[in-house]
C-alpha cells in the first residue's frame, strides 16, 4: 500500500514475510501491526491500530493454487489452439519487425473468455487487446515468438502470468512444439510437466550462455554494446526470438541468463516468476511503470548473478 493511501476495511492478503504469512485487517483493535510489502520482501511501515494474525498456509495458498491449476490447463489448451495454424496463419505487420498473425487475436480472445468466466473480478492485460492494471491482474501473451510462429520455426509459446499487488504470483507457459508446460506459484517452486526446475549451477563466465533479446524500442548501438560486453567477458550468446522461452531456459538450467533492454510485461511476467521459483534472480521489473510501459529485464542463475547483472547493466533484486 502506498504511503498516504486510505486502508481498506476488507481483509488484505499481503504476501509472505520472512517469519510467516500474515493477514492484516482494519477492525481497529488495539494492536500495532506492520504492513508488509510483498514487492520489497520486508516490513514497510507501522500503520497504527490493527488486528494482525496468522492464517493457515492452506487458506493463504488457496487462491494461488486454484489459479495455478486453472492457468496451466488453459495455457495448454491455448497452445494446442495456436499450433493448429503453426506456420500457416495469416500474417501482417504491426510495425518494424513486429509480426501479427490472425491466430494471435484468436488465442487471446480464447484466454480472455476463459479467465473472465472463471474470475470475473480479475483484470486482464493482453498484448493484442490491452487492458488496465488492478490489484489482481492477468498478463497474456497469446503467442510469444510470433515471428518464429509465422515462419514455421518451432520456438514460440503461450504465456499467462498472474499478479497480485504488482507481484508475480502464478505463471503458466506452454511450448506447443514440444507440448511442454511450465508452471510456478510463488513459494511453491517451478516445474516442467510436474518435474521440479532448477537454475544452472555454472559459476564460470567462460562457460556461461547468455541470451540477449532484441527490441526495436532500443537503439542498434545499445544492443551491439550489450553484445560486446557479454562476449568480451567470455560468455556465449544467443538470440532465439521469444523472451518468455528465454526466461524459461534460465529456469530450466539451459542457459545462465536472459536479458533484454526493453520488454513488455506480458512477454515476461510468467517467465520472471519461473526464474525466481527455480532459484534464480531477476530485476524488479514491475517497479515504476513496468506493468504498463515495460522495462529492461534480466533473469540469471544464482552463481553468476552479481557478475552478470554488473556486466549486463541491469541490477537484480536482493
Amino acid at each position: 500500500m502506498k504511503a498516504g493511501a486510505a486502508p481498506s476495511r476488507e481483509p488484505l492478503d499481503v504476501g509472505k514475510a520472512s517469519d510467516g504469512p500474515w493477514l492484516v485487517t482494519a477492525e481497529g483493535h488495539p494492536a500495532s501491526a506492520a504492513i508488509f510489502d510483498p514487492g520489497c520482501r520486508n516490513v514497510a511501515k507501522e500503520w497504527g491500530p490493527r488486528t494482525i494474525f496468522r492464517r493457515s498456509a492452506a487458506v493463504l495458498r488457496s487462491r494461488a493454487v486454484d489459479r495455478l491449476e486453472f492457468s496451466g490447463k488453459l495455457a495448454r489448451e491455448a497452445g494446442k489452439l495456436a499450433h493448429t495454424a503453426f506456420g500457416v496463419s495469416a500474417m501482417s505487420m504491426k510495425g518494424r519487425h513486429d509480426v501479427l498473425t490472425a491466430m494471435d487475436g484468436e488465442v487471446e480472445r480464447y484466454i480472455r473468455a476463459a479467465i473472465t468466466a472463471r474470475y470475473p473480478a480479475d483484470a486482464i492485460i493482453g498484448e493484442e487487446e490491452g487492458g488496465r492494471g488492478a490489484e489482481r491482474v492477468w498478463l497474456i501473451d497469446p503467442i510469444d515468438g510470433t515471428a518464429n510462429y509465422a515462419r514455421g520455426i518451432p520456438h514460440y509459446c503461450v504465456s499467462i502470468g498472474y499478479l497480485e499487488r504488482n507481484v508475480p504470483t502464478v505463471a503458466a507457459i506452454h511450448d506447443p512444439s514440444h507440448d511442454w508446460l511450465y508452471t510456478a506459484a510463488r513459494g511453491e517452486g517451478a516445474t516442467l510437466d510436474g518435474k521440479r526446475l532448477s537454475v544452472s549451477p555454472c559459476d564460470d563466465l567462460g562457460a556461461a550462455t547468455v541470451e540477449c533479446g532484441w527490441s526495436t524500442r532500443r537503439s542498434t548501438a545499445d544492443y551491439l554494446a550489450l553484445l560486446t560486453r557479454v562476449m568480451n567477458a567470455g560468455c556465449a550468446i544467443r538470440r532465439a526470438g521469444s523472451g518468455a522461452l528465454g526466461l524459461v531456459d534460465v529456469a530450466a538450467g539451459r542457459s545462465e541468463a536472459y536479458c533484454e533492454l526493453h520488454i513488455n510485461a506480458w512477454d515476461c511476467a510468467a517467465g520472471i516468476l519461473l526464474v525466481q521459483e527455480a532459484g534464480g534472480y531477476t530485476n524488479d521489473f514491475f517497479a515504476g511503470e513496468g506493468l504498463t510501459n515495460g522495462n529492461p529485464v534480466i533473469g540469471t542463475n544464482r552463481a553468476l548473478c552479481a557478475k552478470l547483472a554488473d556486466l549486463i547493466g541491469i541490477p537484480v533484486e536482493d
